[in-house]
């Protein structure tokens, strides 16, 4: 029987199901890895090209909830999507997979498995794994990138062209769904450490129990579970970028040790004396107001003005009006070839409504709705209903639609969803008070009966 060309990756913490899961897969395919320590997985992804995971979903004992395996599941999708992800669990613990299905995994199997059971869906998960592959060098051959011709937008990008080639640390400011992750990569691609490495670690759902192991690294025998030595992120990321998300989340009490090894440019691994030397690009992110916080004791001083060399700020999507409609059509283009639709477009009324919605939730609200579009329409229109925005009746905008005529609908859709409360509508729209009544007195919207 020939063997299907792929590498397969069993992540377990016991040696009999790794021992087990080997001996029945390598009869299949060419290529079969194992680790007993998660930690590993991501040196291992960044140094092979495997094709399928099998992911346990619990390595500590007395610890049967699956957070770690859905953690492990999240860190896999960011540092190669296109590793298809199969969650392996016992009987009893199916709710914790599902989770783990709408973040991403391809599907999941119950231990004890049936071995025809067992190689079956691995045979799929890499028929899978192949078309991802697949498409994602079609989207190279093609330009996916998106930048905007609005002000706000080309003036942060031109700043990061600029602070790319040099090595200064640099904080990306924005709400969420903004294109915080985006804007960090490109200042990778068009830095000098572009061949190097890329890591992404998300600061905001990073455990405080194993914020120093995951950062930093640990000894072996530095806890009851450190089988062996094993490097935090810091080294993942060495002669690369390592991008910090959402950084203000991290509790005052471990800001310390990150200050130390952003300033010393050195990491000390959990039950290691000795500081090893990092060479690393360090980018930051944040949706929260770091001066705010350092105003009221909440963030390190100087851990804000070590990594506030170079701000980066992202406009809301709302204060880039000239791009709503080009960067829709680039999604729907984009998400079309994802699900192999073809000849998809928006109506008018469709592009009139995008236009005019608010996007609280920014470039990601508009590629969730245009996604869940394309998969549930059997026509080749997308409209406005099958995006989920609501029409507004009586406010027709012509096609040749003025951004005044834009923003003054913007600014009356939101005052009647907020019943003219102007506070509530000041803060979607992300403007003050004053900038607020200014804006209804010169569309002259003051609340009529």
């Amino acid at each position: 029987m020939k063997k299907t060309l792929a590498r397969i990756l069993v992540i377990d913490d016991q040696e009999d199901i790794l021992f087990a899961s080997k001996m029945t897969l390598k009869k299949h395919f060419e290529e079969i890895y194992t680790l007993s320590e998660p930690k590993k997985a991501v040196h291992m992804l960044a140094e092979n090209d495997i094709d399928v995971v099998l992911l346990d979903m619990n390595y500590r004992i007395g610890f049967e909830d699956g957070r770690e395996g859905i953690y492990l599941l999240r860190e896999i999708k960011t540092l190669s999507p296109n590793t298809v992800v199969i969650l392996m669990t016992a009987f009893g613990k199916v709710e914790t997979a599902v989770e783990g299905l709408k973040l991403g995994a391809f599907d999941y199997i119950m231990k004890p498995w049936d071995n025809d059971k067992l190689v079956e869906t691995v045979k799929a998960a890499v028929t899978h794994a192949r078309k991802n592959k697949k498409k994602e060098t079609a989207q190279k051959q093609d330009d996916r990138f998106f930048m905007g011709e609005s002000p706000a937008i080309k003036k942060a990008y031109t700043l990061a062209q600029k602070v790319a080639k040099t090595d200064a640390n640099v904080l990306i400011l924005g709400q969420n769904g903004t294109g915080k992750y985006v804007m960090a990569h490109y200042i990778h691609q068009q830095s000098n450490r572009a061949t190097g490495p890329f890591v992404h670690v998300d600061l905001g759902s990073l455990n405080e129990n194993i914020f120093e192991s995951e950062l930093f690294g640990y000894a072996k025998g530095a806890f009851t579970d450190a089988k062996t030595d094993t490097p935090g992120r810091f080294e993942a990321a060495e002669n690369g970028t390592i991008f910090l998300d959402e950084i203000g989340n991290v509790p005052l009490h471990l800001q310390t040790k990150l200050l130390q090894v952003i300033q010393n440019k050195q990491v000390t691994r959990l039950g290691e004396a000795r500081p090893r030397p990092v060479n690393v690009r360090i980018i930051t992110a944040t949706n929260i107001d770091l001066e705010k916080e350092v105003a009221h004791k909440n963030f390190r001083e100087d851990l804000y003005y070590r990594i506030n060399t170079m701000p980066v700020e992202l406009p809301l999507l709302r204060e880039r009006p000239e791009d709503l409609v080009p960067l829709a059509n680039f999604l729907l283009e984009k998400m079309a070839g994802k699900y192999e639709r073809t000849n998809l477009a928006f109506t008018d009324d469709a592009l009139k409504n995008i236009k005019l919605h608010g996007w609280n939730g920014n470039i990601r609200e508009m590629e969730n709705r245009i996604e869940r579009a394309v998969i549930l329409t059997d026509d080749a229109l997308i409209t406005t209903s099958g995006l989920g925005l609501e029409n507004i009746s009586g406010q027709p905008l012509p096609d040749d639609a003025q951004l005044s005529d834009i923003e003054k609908a913007t600014i009356e859709k939101a005052l009647r969803r907020h019943n003219y409360n102007i506070s509530k509508t000041a803060d979607e729209l992300g403007l003050s008070r004053a900038a607020l009544y200014r804006r209804i007195e010169k569309h002259e919207l003051g609340k009529t009966d």
